[in-house]
Formats: C-alpha cells, structure tokens, sequence
C-alpha cells in the first residue's frame, strides 16, 4: 500500500496532473526486477539463500558489507512498517467517527505482529494474490462509477480546470527532472526490498516468475491510474483539499461515492477490507524479513550453536520489539507518508550496486563496494538528519532526490577503487 496522493513539489495541495508519474514509476520497478531477478532466482536455487544478504555474503565473502546491507534493508522495512500504520490510522481515522487514529494503529499493530508470529512467507504471497484481486475489482467498479454516475471524465476536466487550474500548468524543467529523480528511486528502491527479494526466492520457477512480472507491468494502467482518477475527482468534488487530507482521499471519496450512490455500499465494506487486508500481509511480510535478517545474518553468526528453536524465538521477539517501536513512532511522526516512502528509498537504492554488480560482473570486488556503501549512505543520512532538525535547505537539491547524489558518489567511489585495485595487482 504505497500508492498515496500527494503532490511532489510539496506545495498545499492534493494531488496535480505530475502525479500521471505513479504509473509510469509503479513500471519502472518492474524494469528494476528484470535487471536482476531471473539471475537471482537462479543463484538462489544452486545456494539456496534465504536474506538478501545470503547472496552479498556468497558473492563478496566479506561479513562488514553483508551485516551493513542487512542493517540497510532492517531500517528500510522499519520505515516501511512506520508508514503502512501511519496509513491505516489515517485511514480508520477518516472512515470512523468514533475511533480514533491511536485506537486503530495499535489494535492493527497487535493483530499483524500475532499473525506473523503464526504465518509466514509463502502463505503472505497467497492472501496477497486474493486481497490483489479485490483491489483490482473495487478499482475497476470505483472507476465504473466515476465515469457513469458522477459526470464522467469530461465533465470532470472542466470542473477540475475551474476549481483547481494550477493542476493544469505545464511542468517547469525543475519538476521534469524530479520526476526523473522519483521514477529512479522508486524503479530501484522498490525493486530491492528485502521481502521483494525473499519472494523472488519463494517462486515456483523461473518461468512462472518471469510470467509474474510480465502481468505485473500493466497494473498500474488499470490500478494507479483508476485510483489516480479517483484523487482527481476528490480535488474536483471537495473544495479546499489540503496535503494532509489528501493522505485519506480514497475513504473520502468512498464516502462521497455511496452517497451519491447508495448501492455501491457494499463495494465500500468490500474496499475497506481489503485495504486491510492489504496492509496487514504487506507489513506482515516486513517483519518476517525484519525477523529473518536479524536472526540470521546477524544473531546466529554470533551464536553459531543456537538451536532451531532458539533463533525462532529471538525472530518472534524482535517482531514484537519493533512493531511496538514502530507504533509509538507512528502516533508521533509528523513526516507525510510520501516523505517516509522517500527516506526509506533514498537509503534503499545505496545497495543497487552491491546487488547488480555482484550478479553481473566477477570483477568488482568487496573492498570498493563496501567503502561506496559506507559514504553513500553517510551522504543520504546527513541530508535527512539535516532537514529533520529544520534546515531550510531544499528537500531534492536541483530537483534530484539526496539518496541519488549519494548513489552517485557511491558509484564514483566503486569504479576508483576498482581501477586501483586492479593497477595495484598488476
């Protein structure tokens, strides 16, 4: 559940036509599984790894750069885990008058972190295959609605032409290259989340994963897109729609929808549910990575004779831990969801190289990658740090997102230490 409608030039309102962008970026993650996926699946059946850092471990046999990735993909999933409750108060909040956003997040909280306790990776796929397809319906019959009960899309344009006309200014060279900037974050950041890639282990075969991402890379046409029109009728249909109250646009017009049109009231109760549900596997699934990645890359390696049931137990206890944390930090955080999803993929795309360059090429080795890793993450930190603590320097310098800069000097470090390296040895 990261499809929210915010603006990108944090400027006070809803949602403009630059947010066209999701769909086109929702694709670019399915480009960023294609550059490695089918190779991973394949390394993942001969060695069978279990964490994305199983794989850096084998491929680099250097533990500081796989205990730093594993920390990396932790402080991602926590993010990740932050943001989804963050939604889901917001969402219970706007969708009931007598509960309260505290109330629902950690009710939520309790229930998902004592259904991962009791689950685990394969059956997640599976509730997300069934909780996809009632998405996918109740986008198809909201976007039904919007077009036959509610003007239909040229009535809409007008209205939104009178009401909101600065939806329609043509994008400035700054927003084109942010958009760039979000497209690159999220086509790799995404692509590279640790139960992305544990699910990219979990495939049947490399057949029906490669099928998999084929569907996958049209979705967003009939998914994002139908939900980017509902945002649009939302700025249309409610005067003054803030940054904030664009977080529960969907439950907003939901409601506006089953007023205007009372039998769609069962597809409110459908939705909902599924939201929920939704949310619920995809941060289940995060503390199982969360879990996993702990206990595996960096309790056991400790703890070389824990039993089975020992690393079990020390999995289920962080799970419990940090989804505690990560509620508190939910009913506190003043970040927007967008910019949660921001900092976790600024941080996420640092490991883009470890990942692609160890699959493709034998002659980078750990040393150049691991120093890259270091300084492009210190780099993207530091920014974020710095606008937290209320620096009034701009949030994507030039337009271009701070984990990308670090990317870059993560990159630039690699190929120097790279080209030493091999002069050296020569």
């Amino acid at each position: 559940m990261e499809t929210h409608f915010l603006d990108f030039q944090d400027r006070p309102i809803a949602m403009d036509s630059g947010f066209l962008l999701s769909v086109t970026f929702m694709m670019a993650v399915i480009a960023g599984y294609l550059l490695y996926a089918p190779r991973l699946y394949c390394l993942s059946r001969q060695k069978r790894y279990l964490t994305t850092a199983d794989f850096i471990q084998d491929r680099y046999k250097y533990r500081p750069l796989s205990i730093l990735i594993s920390l990396i993909g932790v402080v991602a999933l926590c993010n990740f885990i932050l943001s989804n409750l963050k939604a889901i108060g917001l969402f219970i909040e706007s969708g009931s008058a007598n509960i309260s956003m505290a109330q629902g997040v950690i009710t939520f909280a309790f229930i998902v972190v004592l259904y991962e306790t009791l689950g685990g990776m394969r059956s997640v796929a599976w509730t997300d295959v069934l909780q996809g397809l009632v998405l996918f319906i109740g986008c198809i019959l909201i976007f039904g609605v919007i077009i036959f009960h509610l003007d239909g899309l040229h009535v809409l344009s007008i209205n939104l032409r009178n009401v909101r006309p600065e939806f329609w200014s043509p994008p400035t060279l700054h927003q084109k290259i942010s958009w760039l900037s979000s497209i690159l974050i999220v086509g790799f950041g995404i692509s590279l989340y640790p139960q992305a890639i544990q699910r990219i282990y979990a495939a049947k075969s490399k057949l029906v994963l490669k099928r998999s991402l084929q569907v996958m890379v049209f979705l967003p046409l009939v998914t994002t897109l139908f939900m980017l029109t509902v945002g649009w009728v939302g700025a249309a249909k409610i005067p003054g729609l803030g940054k904030e109250a664009s977080d529960t646009i969907t439950v907003q017009m939901l409601n506006f929808i089953v007023t205007e049109v009372p039998q769609m009231q069962i597809l409110l109760v459908v939705f909902v549910a599924a939201v929920f549900a939704a949310i619920m596997s995809t941060v289940d699934s995060s503390l199982l990575s969360i879990s996993s990645s702990i206990t595996k890359d960096i309790y056991a390696p400790l703890r070389p004779h824990s039993s089975q049931a020992e690393l079990t137990l020390f999995g289920k206890l962080i799970s419990w831990i940090l989804m505690a944390a990560m509620t508190i930090l939910a009913l506190i955080t003043q970040d927007t969801i967008w910019r949660l999803i921001e900092i976790k993929l600024e941080l996420l795309i640092q490991i883009t190289p470890a990942i692609l360059l160890g699959i493709h090429t034998k002659r980078v080795s750990a040393g150049p990658v691991f120093a890259g890793l270091i300084v492009g993450t210190i780099i993207t930190l530091l920014y974020v740090i710095t606008i937290k603590l209320g620096s009034n320097i701009p949030v994507r310098p030039f337009g271009i997102h701070a984990g990308l800069w670090g990317l870059l000097v993560n990159c630039v470090i690699i190929g120097i230490g790279s080209l030493l390296k091999k002069r050296i040895s020569c």
